[in-house]
């Protein structure tokens, strides 16, 4: 039996494209060295997870876009929208030859400049609107100059005035004895020059586990913390979990974790004294970030004149413990 000729397929719309299921989506990750896991807190763009058929209103989310976007690509994207807007207006003042007086005529030069005057209210007078046609696009360009430019100062002032917390959280995580008992321990500086009031972390272990029907899900798991509050957040906070028969992370080991696909999700908050509003900060690790009977470099000292003083390029530091005998 022959096959037909295949039919023509359908052209689908934006909006069906994106609800397709692609083809190399897999229920379960990949075996092997192409295995990677999965993190929830991005770090780099390529930790980030990938959204598959969930619409994109862009257009309608364009002022948390222009927040999001990093400043050279916010200051960027605003310059190539200023040049294709004066390009634009620049075009309909050439569809009337003589629009422009004292232009050259057919000169986009001169009608992109005059665009470029008059979308900014400059009015030198060398160059004017000669006809109706020229006057009628000259009200709508000032009108649109006027509203980017309270678009813009509203989105620069927002951009300037969110409240942001300057946080470093050590790259690694360690597990080891503290006062005897194992424990896990990461910490967090403030690198600005002043404090955060309040300060208070919480520590998530998040991995995939197997319920009773056969499904896998993701569990949260909050730590509980020795010490999960700070008043004052001037140097380095230590945030420690004990890992007694009551944690979630009581019998795991390195592997154990790897194979849950495991994450520890760390969150940090307080009130920046300098401009008295609550800030935070993020960051995760996943089971190869977390070294095993290791503990932090020793990083707070004196100086000889009695002045305390931390080390931050030892703050990632660490050093293997002995091993028990």
């Amino acid at each position: 039996m022959t096959q037909g000729p295949s039919p023509t397929p359908r052209r689908r719309g934006p909006s069906e494209a994106g609800r397709r299921r692609p083809a190399a989506l897999h229920a379960e990750p990949p075996e092997g060295n192409a295995a990677r896991p999965a993190r929830l807190i991005a770090r780099e763009t390529a930790d980030e997870t990938l959204a598959v058929g969930l619409a994109q209103p862009w257009f309608g989310d364009l002022y948390h876009l222009a927040l999001r976007l990093p400043w050279s690509c916010f200051l960027l994207g605003g310059i190539v929208f200023y040049i294709a807007a004066n390009a634009l207006f620049a075009l309909l003042y050439l569809l009337q030859p003589g629009a422009i007086a004292n232009a050259r005529p057919g000169s986009f030069g001169d009608a992109f400049f005059f665009s470029v005057q008059t979308i900014a209210t400059l009015g030198y007078g060398v160059m004017s609107p000669a006809t109706l046609y020229a006057n009628l696009v000259v009200t709508i360009e000032t009108a649109v100059g006027l509203m980017l430019l309270a678009l813009a100062t509203g989105l620069v002032f927002a951009r300037f005035s969110r409240p942001t917390a300057r946080v470093l959280f050590s790259r690694v995580a360690v597990i080891g004895p503290h006062n005897g008992r194992p424990t896990l321990s990461l910490r967090l500086a403030n690198q600005r020059r002043n404090q955060i009031l309040q300060a208070e972390a919480t520590v998530t272990l998040l991995r995939d586990e197997q319920t009773a029907e056969g499904p896998m899900i993701r569990r949260f798991y909050e730590l509980r913390l020795t010490r999960y509050r700070t008043p004052v957040l001037a140097m380095t906070f230590t945030v420690m979990h004990e890992i007694d028969r009551d944690s979630p992370l009581h019998g795991a080991t390195a592997a154990s974790l790897l194979a849950d696909n495991a994450e520890l999700v760390v969150t940090a908050s307080g009130v920046d004294e300098t401009i008295a509003q609550r800030v935070h900060a993020r960051t995760s690790y996943l089971p190869d970030e977390i070294r095993w009977n290791h503990r932090f470099v020793d990083v707070i000292g004196w100086t000889e004149d009695g002045s305390r003083v931390i080390d931050y390029r030892r703050f990632h530091d660490t050093v293997p413990l002995p091993a028990e005998t």
